[in-house]
């Protein structure tokens, strides 16, 4: 009897290491990947149109929701898309509290990264480290927001309030106290922007922990050195960009590029890779953490000088102080108004992008002149990156699918939205 020797194979959408909803029909010959068809929209919440279906003010909290990894970076492209509509100019202190927050998320966003695909690559250890800084990142994400992760802490002309004065500490409990307790809480005695100053000192010696594990394990380059090789041209052909376009060699970033907020006014370097493979994309990754580090330093010490108002002062756009709704029946009006109706925006089209942890992620926004879209589309890196899995992976290993998807940095959110 003859053996069959290809066979089909479903990964996902349940394996752990598919992030996400990801199904993967993976054609074998053996162990040997013939072809790749990723099967995407088992996730699917129509955001896009759940958005046209809203005034424009309430659909922020949707962008926390798409890349549930990258919260602020999300929302900061579609503010922007709006704030283009309507003519706004962000106050300077608003935009330098963005441009940190937007560093913060992306060290929030690589954190998680280099603790999953370490564990999908059988490395324990260095998830239990990253989770160990990422916590006290959630910690400044709750301070100023109310929420760990679905923040919606920027808002059309500015963010939704100045940064606290004082960081929550830990309590007592029966395992933290005493001597130990205090420990844990020595950043914290100040304001969030000493813990951030504190923070971003001590972040690159963390960094460093991580490259202990890693950088030069024996295991891990096994299993990340010339495996899901990008050559440039291809990079672009496909639509890449963030690391995996970095990774294969071409400098391509929009905070130098196309400056926002405040990027034109830090110093930080561009890592670039030479390999195009998963370990350059490693490095890449790691590399960003350091310069990241580096630009919230810069933004604390900007802040510590620069005072002024975190949000435009025009009721139509922004919600008046809860003070003057208390006393002023004007501003209680206007408040009622831009939560139930919002704001007009006018007549046009706009894309604004930001450069997201993962790459670009960009808004295009249609307005018909009416206080909801008339159309949002969503540019997700994550989508772009997916396209060229059968490509990539042909002729590696089923193990090295595992590699490859861990080092795309899916999140279905974005993909499916």
């Amino acid at each position: 009897m003859q053996e069959i020797r290809s066979y089909s194979l479903n990964f996902g959408p349940q394996h752990p290491a598919a992030h996400g909803v990801l199904r993967l029909v993976l054609e074998m010959d053996g162990e040997t990947v013939r072809r790749a068809d990723p099967h995407v929209g088992l996730l699917h919440r129509g955001t896009e149109k759940l958005a046209e279906s809203k005034p424009f003010n309430h659909s922020i909290g949707y962008m926390d929701r798409l890349d549930y990894v990258s919260m602020m970076c999300n929302e900061h492209a579609y503010v922007r898309a709006i704030e283009n509509l309507l003519g706004i100019e962000v106050p300077e202190r608003a935009q330098w509290i963005r441009t940190m927050f937007d560093e913060i998320t992306r060290i929030l966003n690589h954190l998680m990264w280099i603790g999953s695909n370490g564990l999908d690559l059988g490395a324990m250890a260095v998830m239990l480290y990253a989770f160990r800084e990422r916590e006290e990142l959630m910690d400044c994400y709750e301070a100023v927001s109310g929420a760990r992760m679905h923040a919606a802490y920027y808002r059309p002309g500015g963010v939704y309030r100045d940064l606290p004065d004082q960081m929550p500490k830990y309590k007592e409990t029966p395992w933290h106290k005493g001597a130990d307790l205090k420990r844990l809480n020595a950043w914290r005695e100040g304001s969030m922007l000493d813990f951030l100053d504190a923070f971003a000192d001590d972040f690159p010696h963390r960094v460093d922990e991580y490259e202990t594990l890693l950088t030069d394990n024996r295991i891990w380059k096994q299993r990340t050195v010339g495996i899901g090789v990008v050559p440039p041209e291809k990079a672009l052909a496909w639509g890449m960009s963030g690391p995996m376009l970095r990774a294969s060699g071409i400098a391509w970033d929009l905070r130098k590029k196309q400056p926002y907020a405040k990027y034109a006014e830090v110093d930080f370097d561009i890592p670039v890779g030479v390999g195009g493979d998963c370990y350059d994309r490693y490095v890449v990754r790691v590399a960003e953490m350091r310069e990241s580090a580096r630009i919230i330093k810069q933004c604390v010490a900007k802040l510590r000088t620069l005072q002024g108002p975190v949000i435009v002062r025009d009721f139509k756009v922004a919600p008046p102080h809860r003070e003057e709704m208390k006393r002023d029946m004007e501003a209680l009006i206007h408040h009622f108004k831009l939560f139930t109706e919002g704001y007009l925006v006018p007549e046009g089209e706009t894309y604004a992008a930001v450069e997201a942890p993962k790459g670009e992620f960009g808004c295009y926004l249609v307005s018909d002149g009416a206080n909801k879209p008339f159309r949002v589309k969503l540019r997700a890196p994550g989508f772009a990156h997916l396209s060229s899995m059968d490509e990539v992976v042909k002729g590696h290993m089923l193990s090295d699918v595992v590699a490859m998807i861990g080092t795309y940095d899916v999140v279905f959110g974005e993909i499916d939205r």
